[in-house]
């Protein structure tokens, strides 16, 4: 039986969505978005036809049981320097401490976008520097728009993209569970966009596989519609999670919008993480999006990390969201 449930945090924005009106192949009626964006963070945990959620700091059923985790980072802007963050490679650093510090080294980490601010080489090498810190060496990437608006994604191509698909998607396996990179960005504004090709692609690569078969995709902007006044959402997503849809375990993760967002339908768990460079304002709070200054000593309570552990005996997928410090207070 479908399950559509909202997140457990107390103090986060609901907003009920009556109407499909983006068209996007998700089912809306009733449906609860839930927002987190100050980091508080949330377990959802995703079995064949059921979500449930814990919040962050109970124990997660997912530890202990022969599964594995990964981390998913987001948004490291490297080379962005104004009051929003004058320190992205700070932060970083302080993202990669957090995961090394993780009672068990993940298998790997995931980067879902925005990687640099410019496109710029430095910005890449900054980047690898800081990742060649973290205790788990395998790093899967997909681009952003800060990565491939300006050369067409060339220089990120050259580094994390010779063995990837057209723009940069690819997909892999990993102890049971199959994993897709999607590119949905390539210019600065607007909405994201996979295209014809990528979407072909897509239908070819989980074909004949089978609808057991535990599936993360990972993406810089968010696959569902998030806030379209302000381009958070992938226009031609619909056909692609139509693909996606028979699978009794999908979790969808995404960045882009620099704070935590939730959404259950069915089986398809979306879930978009905090960035480590900057905060954004919550949709509609702001005249528009944008990096987004705090006080200091708030600053690494509104950037963080996910953890997400894998039950293989139960097929679920669990996300934890942990910011860089705890807020006090």
């Amino acid at each position: 039986m479908p399950a559509s449930r909202s997140c457990p945090l107390e103090g986060t924005l609901k907003k009920t969505i009556i109407h499909d009106h983006q068209k996007d192949g998700i089912d809306r009626r009733g449906f609860l978005q839930c927002m987190a964006w100050a980091g508080t963070g949330v377990v959802w945990t995703i079995g064949a036809g059921m979500a449930s959620s814990k919040a962050f700091g109970q124990e997660s059923d997912a530890a202990g049981k022969g599964g594995f985790s990964f981390v998913q980072i987001s948004d490291s802007h490297m080379g962005f320097n104004k009051p929003a963050n004058s320190d992205v490679t700070a932060t970083l650093r302080a993202a990669v401490d957090k995961i090394n510090m993780l009672p068990q080294t993940p298998d790997f980490i995931i980067h879902t976008g925005d990687l640099t601010h410019s496109s710029k080489p430095a910005e890449f090498d900054t980047l690898d520097q800081v990742m060649l810190g973290a205790k788990a060496k395998q790093v899967f990437y997909v681009p952003g728009e800060h990565d491939n608006s300006v050369d067409d994604g060339k220089l990120y191509l050259d580094r994390y993209g010779k063995d990837a698909k057209g723009k940069g998607w690819y997909s892999f396996d990993h102890k049971g569970v199959h994993f897709v990179g999607l590119v949905n960005s390539a210019a600065l504004e607007g909405m994201g966009k996979l295209g014809a090709d990528q979407i072909e692609w897509l239908a070819a690569d989980l074909k004949g596989r089978s609808s057991s078969t535990p599936l993360v995709v990972f993406a810089h902007l968010p696959l569902w519609t998030v806030y379209p006044d302000w381009g958070w959402g992938t226009q031609d997503s619909e056909q692609a999670l139509s693909y996606v849809k028979r699978f009794g375990s999908v979790t969808v993760l995404n960045g882009h919008i620099h704070q935590v967002m939730q959404k259950v339908e069915g089986n398809v768990a979306f879930h978009t993480a905090m960035s480590t460079a900057f905060p954004q304002p919550a949709p509609g709070s702001a005249p528009a999006p944008g990096p987004m200054k705090v006080p200091d000593e708030r600053l690494r309570s509104v950037l963080g990390i996910a953890e997400v552990a894998f039950v293989p005996q139960t097929k679920s997928l669990a996300v934890i969201d942990m910011p860089l410090v705890a807020e006090v207070g």
